[in-house]
């Protein structure tokens, strides 16, 4: 069935990459933008730059490539600003992180040295294992969200721009609930005024974003934009967000694992997952506050795809166990183990185990640049509040109330994907199939 194409404005001029957090993620993105533009590598893993999209039937043969079918903004046009609470420029930040070779950065040292961060919200409550000292200080955190608002008008005027994107790509904060202040604008507001312990500093930056008419997305699992006070102010300022936790390395692989035991059906008695990661990341979880926010985001997965409630024989006495452990020598290199013990035909028992040697910030980069280009092609199309369509790239996705999220990769694709064509008008895709055998 097709639908009217959506208008969606052409992306006229530079887009504005705001990110909160110039870490090991942040400058991996920052400097493969710009090795892509100079040639010196292929934008591996960016599903804008390297995807395809079929249309139609099959036997049409028609895929084109997705940054030639919906008009999203080209590279040349990516113009970068950052947070952080260390003074260091890109740079110097992605020389610390160690992800990425020195012959390398020394090519892009000049583009990597004119991103200077502006001093950061920071909150030792909320990160306990920073000691944040390029930070902003005001009499509220009303202020604060103020100065952030300064910090992104001036970037805004001096390089001539008309549109922007903010990323939080800052540290995993402690775990909180949902607040009466952050059930409404108003009580949001007056919490800001009061200073109130209830917002965090990525709520700051959502809040300020939002205000400012700027697309959001968590790339971390905080609770953030994701309360209903700011989900209003999206509405209410025609705003898409996304989130929350990117789905990077181990997540990435119980989601395209746990499908297929389910579709097979498999059953599971348990799931151990163990992390071994040394970067700034693996610091902050290893602080107990933020390694439950951290824990909450990940657990989430198997129940959403497993559906005990549906298949209790299967999954309904799941042991699923994580643990992350920060052990420096590796670095931004992380390893993941799991143990999965399987049952099968008559209860008999089966082992799945799987070594998963990664790099965190290869794998996080790509999905920045795409949820970049796909929310600026969000409000260019008119869309707001929440963006289903780009679970994909997320551990924990957003949803609408009452919905359950869906988590498994290979359906989050095909949302995105069909997201696409319903908004270029094309028939939407379901793969029956039956239409080539009548």
């Amino acid at each position: 069935m097709r639908h009217p194409a959506t208008h969606i404005a052409p992306p006229a001029g530079r887009l504005g990459v705001l990110l909160v957090g110039l870490g090991a993620v942040s400058t991996t993105f920052i400097a493969g933008v710009h090795a892509v533009r100079r040639g010196l590598a292929k934008p591996i893993g960016s599903l804008t730059q390297m995807g395809t999209i079929r249309l139609g039937r099959r036997t049409e043969r028609r895929a084109p490539a997705i940054a030639e079918f919906v008009p999203l903004q080209p590279l040349d046009g990516l113009v970068f600003g950052a947070w952080d609470c260390y003074p260091d420029d890109a740079y110097e930040a992605a020389r610390k992180a160690g992800v990425l070779e020195p012959a390398l950065l020394d090519a892009l040292r000049p583009d990597l040295q004119k991103v200077r961060p502006w001093p950061a919200v920071f909150d030792s409550n909320c990160v306990r294992r920073l000691d944040g000292t390029h930070v902003k200080h005001g009499t509220s955190k009303r202020d604060l969200a103020e100065q952030v608002r300064a910090d992104i008008r001036r970037f805004m005027h001096q390089h001539a721009l008309d549109r922007a994107v903010m990323i939080w790509c800052g540290s995993t904060e402690t775990y909180a609930d949902t607040t009466d202040a952050h059930l409404t604008p108003q009580a949001f507001e007056r919490a800001l005024d009061s200073s109130d312990r209830a917002i965090p500093p990525s709520m700051i930056y959502a809040y300020t974003a939002i205000s400012e008419g700027i697309p959001f997305a968590n790339a971390a699992p905080n609770l953030c934009v994701d309360v209903p006070a700011l989900l209003s102010l999206a509405s209410e300022h025609h705003v898409p967000v996304a989130g929350k936790d990117l789905k990077t390395g181990q997540t990435l692989l119980k989601t395209i694992i746990a499908p297929g035991l389910k579709a097979r059906l498999l059953g599971v008695n348990g799931w151990y997952s163990t992390n071994i990661l040394g970067n700034r990341d693996g610091a902050v979880l290893d602080d107990p506050g933020s390694f439950r926010t951290k824990e909450c985001s990940k657990k989430g997965v198997l129940d959403g795809i497993l559906q005990p409630e549906l298949y209790p024989d299967l999954y309904g006495n799941v042991t699923h166990l994580i643990s992350i452990n920060y052990y420096p020598p590796r670095g931004d290199n992380k390893e993941g183990w799991d143990n999965i013990d399987l049952f099968g035909w008559l209860n008999y028992p089966m082992q799945l185990k799987i070594n998963f040697l990664c790099r965190d910030s290869i794998l996080a980069a790509p999905l920045v640049l795409d949820l970049a280009l796909f929310l600026d092609l969000a409000q260019r199309a008119g869309r707001s509040g929440i963006q289903e369509w780009l679970s994909f790239y997320f551990k924990s996705p957003m949803h609408a109330e009452g919905l359950y999220p869906e988590h498994d990769l290979s359906i989050q694709l095909k949302k995105l994907k069909n997201t696409l064509r319903y908004l270029r008008g094309e028939e939407l895709v379901t793969h029956l199939g039956i239409e080539y055998y009548e």
